[in-house]
């Protein structure tokens, strides 16, 4: 009995398939506005959060260059991420956070030339592969964000 429904149901989805569904121009033209539109969101989408992918990076750059004034190796202790951790919420509002702040200063320094990084990934996928501490698998993690889209 379960094999007839499934040939039954087998046959009826290719009538289906060969019906002709006489066309409407009002939904074609509703259709075509439908994908232009969502076309549209998606890329701006993709630039705001390169956009932010480039910013945050240049944010750890300054950082970096100005906790090491020119030496090799910065001074640890000075409180720089938490004093601008707080003067930077003050002044432009939420999203920096001490945590945020020492993610864009790690983005800098785990990925310190900005042509490397894949346009496909935003600036919350960086953060969760920067969470990785083994280099290996950031690496895989890195490159499989990338392929699948995740």
């Amino acid at each position: 009995m379960r094999v007839h429904f499934l040939e039954a149901t087998q046959t009826l989805l290719s009538i289906f398939k060969t019906m002709s569904v006489p066309e409407n121009p009002y939904i074609n033209l509703l259709d075509q506005i439908g994908r232009l539109i969502a076309d549209g969101r998606n890329k701006a989408a993709a630039a705001v959060n390169q956009t932010m992918v480039i910013t945050y990076w240049n944010v750890g750059k300054y950082i970096v260059e100005f906790e090491q004034q020119g030496k090799e190796r910065a001074e640890y202790g000075t409180g720089l991420l938490k004093k601008l951790s707080q003067d930077l919420t003050n002044r432009l509002g939420s999203g920096f956070n001490h945590s945020n702040i020492n993610y864009m200063r790690m983005f800098y320094l785990e990925f310190p030339i900005l042509g490397t990084l894949s346009p496909k990934l935003g600036w919350h996928h960086f953060i969760e592969i920067l969470k990785i501490s083994d280099p290996l698998e950031r690496s895989f993690y890195l490159k499989q964000t990338e392929i699948e889209g995740w």
